[in-house]
Parts: structure tokens; sequence; C-alpha cells
């Protein structure tokens, strides 16, 4: 069971994550400018939605909190998962989505989320979800070494087979099936956690997010001042293309919110602000998306 002491617990963990991450991004550039708006769902909750962007470094940052409760689970989102017997569901959760403005800076992604549902009889389910991925458009072996090494680390941290089972796991989830590709150099995701204390995974969720958070700090402070092209930023907008795609189409995140009827601009703010799939594919694209496509397939 999840009693009202351990959802305030919960509540206030993922509130500090949030702030901890807006924090971060906002302190990447002098210029940062951030919006956070404060939204409440229409069977209670709510959240804050922060949007946050620079002329140097990022082009649109959404970092995101809601703790929603309903009567109704979406349907689609959970594919039949339960039964009908549900009869209210609490959600609380932190996402991140970077969109930079320097082609060579990666795109990144990360997401950790509660859920509690209550059953007919009394009886209570409960999990926690969420992990990370980074998607570079032009990217560096360094760069991809120190991703994993540092979410290898930080799983070893809790059990000696999440970092194997959650790479697997990140890898088959973040796949765009009509293109046959994956979305990018993965990371770790998870989702169902629940056979161990709440406290492990509330431990565990924390130290994710941090590690995301340095983790990707790291890689954009080495890339940012590199020098781009204007072929170099169309081969960015073309490449986002795969990003939108897998965001509408595939993204449990996108579809629980949108079915759950949650605020749509908070919702589609993954969603980069430049984009384009009418680009013409020159001998220099397709050189580029041979070499991002070999370590994509890696």
């Amino acid at each position: 069971m999840t009693n009202i002491k351990e959802l305030n617990q919960i509540e206030n963990t993922f509130n500090k994550i949030h702030k901890k991450l807006v924090k971060g991004f906002s302190n990447l550039s002098p210029n940062s400018k951030s919006i956070i708006t404060n939204w409440k769902y229409k069977t209670g909750g709510g959240g804050k939605s922060c949007r946050i962007e620079d002329k140097q470094i990022l082009e649109q940052g959404a970092v995101n909190f809601s703790s929603i409760k309903g009567k109704v689970l979406p349907g689609s989102a959970f594919a039949g998962k339960f039964s009908k017997d549900i009869i209210s569901f609490h959600a609380i959760g932190v996402s991140v989505v970077i969109h930079p403005h320097n082609p060579f800076v990666p795109c990144s992604h990360l997401n950790v989320r509660f859920f509690t549902l209550k059953n007919k009889n009394g009886s209570n389910t409960w999990w926690f979800g969420g992990g990370y991925d980074l998607t570079p458009y032009f990217p560096y072996k360094e760069d991809i070494k120190l991703w994993h090494k540092n979410a290898e680390e930080l799983c070893g941290r809790y059990d000696a087979n999440y970092y194997k089972k959650f790479k697997k796991e990140c890898d088959d989830y973040f796949f765009i099936k009509h293109r046959n590709e994956k979305r990018g150099v993965g990371g770790i995701f998870f989702d169902d956690l629940n056979t161990k204390d709440k406290s492990h995974y509330l431990e565990f969720i924390n130290d994710v997010s941090s590690t995301f958070l340095s983790s990707y700090i790291t890689i954009v402070k080495q890339r940012k001042t590199k020098k781009f092209t204007k072929t170099h930023k169309s081969f960015q907008l073309y490449r986002r293309g795969r990003y939108v795609e897998f965001n509408l189409i595939y993204d449990r995140g996108t579809l629980f919110g949108l079915q759950s009827g949650g605020r749509v601009e908070s919702i589609l703010m993954s969603l980069p602000p430049q984009v384009s799939w009418n680009i013409k594919k020159t001998n220099l694209f397709e050189k580029y998306e041979k070499n991002l496509l070999k370590f994509i397939k890696k």
C-alpha cells in the first residue's frame, strides 16, 4: 500500500529533483531565460512547466514536474496492462528534453516517474519508472563512453543487474520501427520497479537525475563552443525529425499525457522549436548520416 505520508515524501523528492534540474540547466548560460507555468489538473493535482532558452546553448529546454490524480487510466497508453478494476490513479513525474543550438551538442532526455493505483477491492498497485538517453547528430566516442560509464557506475551502486538490463530496455524502447533505427546511442530505461522497498527506488531515481545532469552538462561544456556551418545546422534539423516522429508515435509519456487530458503545451514542449523533413540529401549529408548511423547501430 501507498499511504499519505509516503506519497508526500515521494512528491517532495520529485519536486526537489525538478528544482535541481531547472537550476542546473539555467546556470549553463548567464543569458538564460526561464519561464515557469503553474497549472492545475482537471480531477486533482497539477504541475510546473519550465521552458529554458538562451541565445548561445539552449535553443529550448523543457523541465517539467507533474503530480496528477484521476479515476480513469488512459487506455492505449497502458495497452491493457491493468484490469478494469482500477478506481483511481496518482501519477508523479519529472521530465526533461534539451534541444541545443549547436549541432555538435547532442539532444538529451530524462524522465522519472511514480504511479500508484487503487483497485475496487481496496488493494494498491505501485511502481517506479524512468530513464535517460542521448541523441547526438555528430557523435564523439569519448562522449558516448562517458555517458555509458557513468550510467553503469550509477546502476552498480544499487544492483549488479541493473545496468545490463536497463541498457537493453533503453535500446529496445527508443527504437523507431518505421525507420528501423534506434533514436540515439542509448542510456538506461526502466519500468515496473516495485519488488524492493520504495525508499530504495526513491534514492535510485534521485541519483539517476543527478547522474544524468552531471553527465550531460560535461558533454555540453565540451562541445558548446565548437564552430559549425549552415550545413551542420541543416543536418541537425533534418535528424530532429526522427525525434519528433518517435515522440508523437511511440512515446508512452506523450501518449499518457495527451490521453489523460494533461496540459498540451507542457506535453509538446518535448518537441524541438525547429525541424525539417524537406531537406535534399547531398553527398555531405549522406556522409554525416552514415557516420551517425554507425554509432547508433553499435
